[in-house]
């Protein structure tokens, strides 16, 4: 009986482990999806010019890239984190760029 109780937490907390893997990476794959719609969105608007357009795309594909790197080998938590960090920070920098009040001609 204690085997099976054992056996059944061990497999639980295995599990546990390996969705919290699957959904930090549904994490990262959202969050890129969602910064390329504010990006899409900001130059329907008329909110980003060209120059600011371009390069908050080359930000996107410079994480894009350090991401693919990273998962060669299995992302790591300092990996997932730094991808984070650098997430947060081309977030911030739509945000200003949307809202510096230059307009595309």
């Amino acid at each position: 009986m204690i085997k099976r109780v054992m056996t059944a937490i061990l497999g639980t907390a295995l599990c546990a482990g390996m969705l919290t893997g699957t959904a930090s990476a549904t994490s990262i794959n959202a969050r890129e999806r969602h910064e390329q719609e504010r990006i899409r969105q900001g130059v329907r608007s008329g909110e980003l010019t060209p120059q600011e357009t371009k390069r908050l795309e080359l930000e996107q594909r410079r994480i894009r890239i350090q991401e693919q790197l990273a998962r060669r080998n299995g992302l790591t938590p300092q990996e997932r984190a730094r991808l984070q960090k650098e997430l947060d920070k081309a977030s911030q920098d739509i945000y200003k760029q949307k809202h510096d009040d230059q307009v595309r001609n």
